[in-house]
């Protein structure tokens, strides 16, 4: 029964993903089959409702750090922080090192922001226009920028999926970022070198002033809007709060739009709900983006894929899939275990939260500490998420960025973080 239960539902988002419905509504399906999964098992349905209750309260501290993202990002383009930012980078942009500038950047502006879909909206769609000017394929700087937006989605103070992997872990998120850190060194030096060499494979000329220019034209520059995105490093390196740490540079980065950007306070509060939108629309795939409504769907999603986590753990749904998971481990070890666990969630979650929640799920009886599972799931279910084609986790990056679905081989830093960990624990 509950393979068959599993079944039906891989075919549900299988259907959406085909028929290019909206994830959520094949959320919303999921639910009411596992709903009526937990009904079937006797269970009564204000039972079930409660499982799924406490599924959702389980991570109920992430969603006031998704309003304050939301808050962050909108008020960061209003300010002129991230177009200050990318402006100053596109002067380094030398064309032989093109690919690996433009790794470091998506990485250096995810890493500030927590986030990839922002990352690939702002220094994603640069990167890639730069790149074009340059004659340098899309395809290269695709793989470029897939594996940079995700350096900072998985090891940020700021990132959603590193605060949901502490919350579901129990696990000190400064704590992480340290085990993080260590971990992906050696896959972070490989991928600069494979893309150090890849751009001088693809080594042209041409003019980068135009994307510059046209920010230019929109804020008035001073090095002043860097201190909403410096607060965020030095209140990170003093390990204070995350809540904390956010609300002080959206505060910075008001001040900045008020009195540098002289936007009117109406503005600004119009900003913070509804995301900024640049007064020219040419404009707009360079700066639009933001604000608290822009994370509702990510709420939407993180609070049914959570609710699926309780029911799932009431109705012992996953037992059996929990038990194959602890013989791949006893017969491969624990990180095999996972890294297959997650390459399967993220086949069928078609979302990095769910993946992450899912794969907690099913490894949750291996025998490992609160820091290594948290190590674990974001060196395999953060990252192998945004590999596969019909994710959202993949789909939105490269579609944001203008980059092609072919570039999914070429984001080599995704892979090589778990092949590095599978190398690293084997067993002997």
């Amino acid at each position: 029964m509950e393979n068959r239960v599993l079944l039906l539902f891989c075919l549900i988002l299988l259907a959406f993903v085909l028929f290019q419905g909206p994830l959520l509504g094949a959320l919303v399906l999921g639910f009411l089959l596992f709903a009526g999964y937990g009904l079937h098992q006797g269970h009564s349905l204000p039972h079930v409702l409660t499982m799924a209750w406490e599924g959702v309260l389980r991570v109920r501290t992430i969603f006031l750090v998704f309003l304050l993202i939301g808050l962050l990002t909108g008020v960061w383009r209003s300010a002129g922080t991230i177009a200050y930012l990318v402006t100053a980078a596109g002067q380094l942009i030398h064309p032989a090192l093109f690919l690996l500038l433009a790794f470091w950047l998506n990485c250096s502006i995810s890493f500030l922001l927590g986030t990839s879909f922002g990352t690939a909206a702002t220094m994603g769609v640069i990167t890639m226009k730069i790149g074009i000017s340059l004659g340098i394929p899309p395809l290269f700087t695709g793989g470029a920028i897939l594996s940079g937006v995700y350096f900072g989605d998985r090891m940020s103070p700021v990132s959603t999926s590193a605060l949901l992997v502490a919350v579901l872990t129990g696990t000190n998120l400064y704590r992480n970022l340290r085990n993080m850190a260590r971990s992906t060194l050696v896959p972070f030096v490989l991928s600069s070198l494979f893309y150090l060499s890849l751009g001088f494979l693809s080594r042209h000329q041409g003019q980068t002033a135009a994307p510059a220019a046209a920010l230019a034209s929109l804020y008035t520059f001073t090095p002043l809007l860097l201190l909403p995105a410096l607060s965020i490093l030095v209140l990170s390196l003093l390990q204070v709060p995350v809540k904390t740490n956010l609300a002080v540079s959206i505060l910075l980065a008001s001040l900045l739009s008020l009195l540098v950007q002289h936007m009117s306070p109406a503005a600004l509060l119009q900003v913070l709900v509804w995301g900024y939108h640049a007064p020219d629309p040419s404009l707009a795939s360079l700066t639009d983006g933001g604000g608290i409504l822009s994370m509702v769907r990510v709420g939407a999603i993180v609070c049914l894929s959570s609710s699926y986590a309780g029911i799932f753990k009431g109705t012992g749904l996953l037992d059996g899939l929990q038990e194959r998971c602890l013989g791949w481990a006893r017969k491969w070890g624990c990180q095999t275990a996972a890294t297959l666990t997650a390459l399967f969630t993220s086949l069928i979650a078609c979302n990095q939260s769910f993946t992450i929640l899912l794969t907690h799920q099913l490894c949750r009886k291996l025998p490992w500490t609160p820091e290594k599972a948290a190590l674990t799931l974001e060196d395999t279910a953060v990252l192998l998420a945004p590999l596969v084609p019909w994710s959202i986790a993949c789909a939105v990056v490269l579609e944001s960025a203008g980059a092609p679905a072919a570039s999914i081989p070429l984001a080599c830093y995704l892979y090589l973080v778990p092949l590095w960990n599978l190398w690293t624990e084997r067993p002997g």
